[in-house]
């Protein structure tokens, strides 16, 4: 299933989903059963693809570590009536990509799929390319994919290095910026046989799915790789990882969708490479520091570049947005992300206000009750996003256009006669400002015009274009969309 441009993609974690769904409805859910009224809410918000996060067999390695007493009592903080059951391991320490039978295995997967598309709703699902889990069958099956090192390493750096299966030394995955992860093996992503594997397990997934999110997908890049692994590693190949890869499954499924969770700086290298979408780390922290000068000049790096960045202001690895932003900033910093050209991703709970941010290795999470002011301002900004304009109209900064104060910001999309104007103000102050609306929309007063989250509406005037402009007065973290009435 195609994807329409700058789309909207919900995370949802699945297994903690199900275990919500199964205690609502009194009975065991999985993906096989799931009722259709919940497929229908999902598609009533307007997303376009739903992220299954979590699907994959966990691996019961990962599972035993997650449940190590000092780990639970971490897992209290989020969960205090946790039970050790509800550690389920870790979804990106990945024991086989099958979905796991708990979940309701492969055919549930089939049958969640259809009824997603019958709503017109897309899959993604996780790719971890980095590493697998400890006790994933590739360490015995296929020791050359993954990387190792000697008895002197494992007694040096007992926390990068591990016995594997068969007795040799093999390496944890790792972040060159973070200590190893200890459930997990890292992949060779410069060996031939690991690259066939990955190949061959995308080749499967894509089968299943419409997309798949790439976990660290630039610890793959040839140059970190060879950097990280220094001295454990083969030579540099020519060829790029995720240039092999991507073009490799394009061949077969030229629709099928690479989205990347991309840091460092990396997003134009790994969209050269293939990536149809990167994750927008970048403009999620300028929006949490409050560097609006830098969001003005983020609003206009090339369009091209712009439309494959995915952005966000949560996702399972961020704190929740109440929380990281406050609540009224985070309304604001999300209607930023959704309203400028890219993929727009939001997370479960994130509509409702929920500020508890859970481990991905629960199942289980605490209930929290929906906010009665942050629920209705994303179901009337999801409901605006369903028009073409946001999806097929051309997006323009108004760096230039706009009499402001340094926290104003502003833009415009037009899509033949139809536009929107957005004008956001990022302060926690009431603000004016004057918009001089660009002569490219055609505008010439009297023209009545209104605001899509208000019951306002005021009439423009000017006897040319030029002279066309609105004035504005937008409350502290005030978000306004104009457009014609």
């Amino acid at each position: 299933m195609r994807i329409r441009t700058h789309p909207l993609i919900y995370e949802i974690n699945t297994w903690a989903w199900l275990t919500a769904l199964s205690r609502r409805y009194g009975r065991p859910i999985t993906l096989e059963s799931i009722p259709t009224e919940e497929y229908d809410a999902l598609a009533d918000w307007g997303f376009d693809a739903i992220w299954l996060m979590g699907v994959w067999e966990r691996s019961p390695a990962a599972r035993d570590l997650a449940r190590r007493p000092l780990v639970l009592d971490e897992y209290r903080r989020a969960l205090p009536d946790l039970k050790a059951d509800d550690a389920v391991g870790s979804p990106y320490a990945i024991h086989r990509y099958v979905v796991d039978a708990y979940l309701g295995g492969p055919d549930g997967l089939a049958r969640c799929r259809a009824e997603l598309a019958r709503r017109g709703l897309s899959l993604l699902l996780d790719y971890v390319p980095n590493h697998v889990a400890v006790d994933h069958p590739w360490l015995s099956e296929h020791p050359d994919a993954v990387v190792h090192g000697d008895e002197r390493a494992l007694a040096v750096d007992p926390v990068t290095f591990f016995r594997g299966p068969r007795g040799d030394v093999v390496a944890h995955g790792r972040d060159p910026y973070f200590p190893a992860w200890a459930d997990t093996a890292q992949i060779n992503a410069f060996a031939p046989a690991a690259r066939d594997l990955a190949h061959n397990t995308l080749e499967k997934l894509a089968d299943q799915c419409d997309g798949v999110r790439c976990d660290m997908a630039m610890l793959l890049l040839n140059r970190i790789f060879a950097n990280t692994w220094r001295g454990s590693v083969e030579p540099t190949p020519q060829n790029e990882f995720w240039a092999e890869i991507i073009s490799a499954i394009k061949a077969t499924h030229p629709d099928f969708v690479f989205m990347a969770e991309a840091y460092w700086d990396t997003e134009a290298e790994l969209q050269a490479l293939g990536f149809d979408y990167t994750y927008d780390k970048g403009l999620y922290d300028l929006l949490r520091e409050g560097k609006l000068a830098s969001v003005r000049a983020a609003l206009s790096r090339p369009p091209a570049f712009q439309a494959r960045l995915a952005h966000f202001v949560e996702n399972h690895d961020e704190d929740r947005a109440v929380l990281a932003f406050g609540a009224q900033r985070s309304l604001t910093a999300a209607a930023i992300s959704l309203l400028i050209p890219g993929a727009r991703l939001l997370h479960e709970g994130q509509l409702a206000g929920w500020r508890i941010k859970a481990p991905v290795q629960l199942g289980r999470r605490l209930e929290e009750a929906t906010d009665l002011i942050v629920e209705p301002f994303y179901r009337a900004l999801l409901g605006e996003l369903r028009q073409p304009v946001y999806h097929d109209g051309a997006f323009t900064s108004l760096a230039e256009a706009v009499t402001y104060t340094g926290d104003v910001l502003g833009w415009y999309w037009a899509l033949e006669s139809d536009w929107r104007l957005v004008v956001v103000n990022y302060a926690n102050r009431q603000l004016s400002v004057s918009i001089a609306l660009p002569e490219g929309l055609g505008l010439v007063g009297p023209l009545p015009v209104r605001e899509v989250l208000s019951t306002n509406s005021v009439v423009i005037s000017g006897a040319r274009p030029s002279d066309v402009a609105l004035d504005l007065v937008l409350p502290a973290f005030g978000v306004q969309i104009w457009r014609p009435r």
